[in-house]
């Protein structure tokens, strides 16, 4: 039987998918969340209260989980005056609130949070408010990414390790149960299944210790804090991997038992060749049920659409498994098959085919959701980390079917090569006719009895067996069958390699955050430049008499500032002034004006000690002052993060 689709069918069927893919993912949609965003807090971020607040609330876009030290809330000598953890605000998970202390003095306080979205990943931030009046402040909060520790940065190589045990431990099941049933005889199946299961259970093991020092930001030793294990495995994280975890004890205990039953010999001598029905059905419960711990813990689990997102995601990953775990099982059975040891049967490498390239239907399907589910727009794929990372996805899956493509050519050309005398095209060949004679008798030809073909023997005359061997003898393979076998080793090894560096990119996509939430988080938690330039002309009227002031600060945040300020000519050359007066005002609240004290450096004005006590814009006034007499003040607004 042929199992390969005509290659002309395949290329139309690839280009459908490839275009449905990418109209649905970059189709225009509306805003959600995935991870979670600061969406308001109270007080609110660069507020000035009367009196002091007995508390201070946080509300997120969607439910989040914090540790004791989630929230903290410094005072302007950088102690913290919130003395007990967070809690949720009347049982709404997407609220955080602390108590503070009594009799607060004035001053401004600064709010520094960090907790984890509904999709397991974490998130921080920090802002402040002021009591009385704004004023400096010695707190001082981590400003680095919250993926810049020695602990995030190996739970994401360990996630890695644990989707490429998923799938090889997926990937080499299915082959056997779908394709080639007495390949799980074979060592080099047998290593990629326990490659596998190993990768996942260690893999699984380090997450689940390390999920803690995750989430705070802590240090790899506490890992192992009791108080730290005891808050993982109460919550979803955590419990998604204990679960996963039994399940890999479960399929441990099942694998033996297959193996077992698959090398038990019957009475005849054969061995089993098919596990059955069952087998199968119990291997798809328990492959969902691996694929359900990440799909229900990650960023299926939070946004839009969750009851579906959810299915959706776990097909995903095991049509992701049979595909490249099956790649691989298959890449390995024909390049380590070891001379005169027989060849991977035509049929199993046709079937594969088959399955493969439903997975693709399958993957192509679901990621199509997925990707609209968490972009959304033709913009986001290139405003955004996660629609660029996406971008670069798409075409290495791209480079995955043109590959495989050509597998399939070749598949269809092996199979045809291996198919029964019966199946293939008819071709005139020679009669073979009996030919009865006696002993120490000339040879004769002799006229068939009637009613019996020429290969059928006369009523108890035995059988001749001195024809060509039976037709389930193995024949030698063809030059030209062993050369598509060779292209078939190729071009496999390449879809395998780029199908293992499109699982590398989707690792990194899942700890990634959606273009969607990106569109949800509020422009103040935006990153912001590091130095502020504004450059302000002025025109006193007269001849000789005009030019541009160039005002730049560094950082532009609340604190201590540099400032210099450069004064240049109508066509752009430097100018000497007498004096430079800057003043900075915040209209808002009533600060100011704060003299920036410039001193004159020979060639510009600059001052190194500024102090900005409070964010947002901020009126920078501006005195040019060009002789004895003449002098003007301009104006600009400049913003302070």
């Amino acid at each position: 039987m042929h199992f390969g689709t005509p290659p002309a069918r395949t290329s139309l069927t690839v280009l459908a998918l490839v275009a449905s893919l990418l109209a649905l993912v970059l189709g225009g949609a509306g805003p959600a969340s995935a991870h979670a965003a600061l969406r308001g807090s109270d007080p609110a971020e660069g507020s000035v209260l009367g009196t002091a607040p007995k508390q201070v609330t946080l509300t997120f876009t969607e439910s989040v989980g914090f540790s004791d030290d989630s929230l903290r809330v410094l005072s302007p000598d950088n102690e913290r005056v919130n003395p007990r953890p967070a809690q949720h605000v009347d049982g709404k998970d997407d609220t955080a609130r602390v108590e503070l202390s009594d009799g607060l003095a004035q001053g401004t306080y600064t709010v520094a949070w960090r907790v984890v979205s509904a999709d397991g990943h974490p998130i921080s931030g920090a802002f402040i408010f002021s009591i009385g009046k704004p004023s400096g402040t010695a707190a001082v909060v981590a400003t680095d990414s919250i993926e810049d520790t020695a602990a995030a940065r190996l739970y994401g190589i360990l996630r890695h390790v644990a989707y490429s045990g998923l799938a090889l431990l997926v990937g080499a099941v299915s082959f056997v149960l779908l394709c080639w049933p007495t390949a799980a005889a074979l060592r080099p199946v047998r290593r990629v299944l326990t490659v596998g299961w190993v990768a996942l259970v260690v893999s699984t093991a380090a997450l689940l210790l390390l999920r803690g020092p995750y989430e705070t930001a802590g240090s790899l030793a506490s890992a192992f804090d009791p108080s730290q294990l005891g808050r993982t495995v109460t919550g979803r994280p955590g419990i998604a991997l204990l679960v996963r975890l039994a399940l890999l004890a479960g399929a441990a205990v099942l694998l033996r038992r297959a193996a077992a039953r698959l090398g038990r010999h019957h009475d005849d001598g054969t061995t089993a060749g098919d596990l059955g029905t069952r087998a199968r059905v119990v291997a798809a419960v328990l492959a969902s049920a691996l694929a359900f711990t990440w799909a229900g813990a990650e960023h299926a689990s939070a946004g839009i659409q969750v009851p579906l997102a959810i299915p959706v995601a776990v097909l995903h990953l095991l049509a992701m498994g049979v595909w490249l775990g099956g790649l691989i099982t298959l890449a390995t059975v024909l390049r380590r098959r070891a001379p005169g040891g027989g060849e991977v049967p035509a049929s199993a490498v046709g079937r594969f085919s088959t399955v493969a390239f439903a997975a693709v239907g399958v993957l192509v399907g679901t990621g199509t959701y997925q990707s609209w589910r968490q972009v959304g727009s033709w913009e986001a794929m290139y405003t955004t980390s996660y629609g660029r990372i996406l971008a670069v996805k798409l075409a290495a899956v791209v480079l995955v079917l043109g590959v495989a493509f050509l597998s399939r050519r070749w598949t269809a050309r092996l199979d045809h090569g291996a198919l029964p005398a019966a199946e293939r095209p008819a071709e005139s060949e020679p009669v073979r006719l009996r030919v009865v004679e006696t002993v120490g008798a000339p040879s004769s030809p002799a006229a068939p009895v009637a009613g019996r073909t020429p290969d059928t023997p006369a009523p108890g005359e035995p059988e001749d067996d001195t024809g060509p061997p039976a037709s389930d003898s193995a024949p030698a393979p063809a030059p030209e069958t062993e050369g598509h076998r060779r292209r078939l080793r190729r071009t496999v090894a390449v879809e395998a390699a780029l199908g293992a560096v499109v699982l590398a990119i989707t690792t990194l996509l899942t700890g990634t955050q959606p273009s969607r939430a990106a569109d949800t988080t509020p422009a103040a938690l935006a990153p912001e430049p590091q130095v502020k330039v504004v450059t302000v002309p002025f025109d006193m009227g007269t001849a000789g008499q005009k030019g541009s002031v160039q005002i730049t600060l560094e950082p532009g945040r609340v604190g201590v500032n540099t400032v210099e300020a450069v004064v240049y000519t109508a066509d752009g050359g430097f100018a000497t002034v007498p004096e430079l007066r800057l003043t900075l005002t915040q209209d808002d609240l009533g600060i100011g004006p704060l003299d920036a004290k410039l001193k004159n450096q020979k060639g510009y004005w600059a001052t190194y000690d500024l102090q900005l006590p409070m964010s947002g814009p901020w009126t920078l006034s501006i005195t040019v002052r060009t002789t004895e007499i003449d002098q003007i003040t301009v104006r600009e607004t400049i913003r302070v993060t």
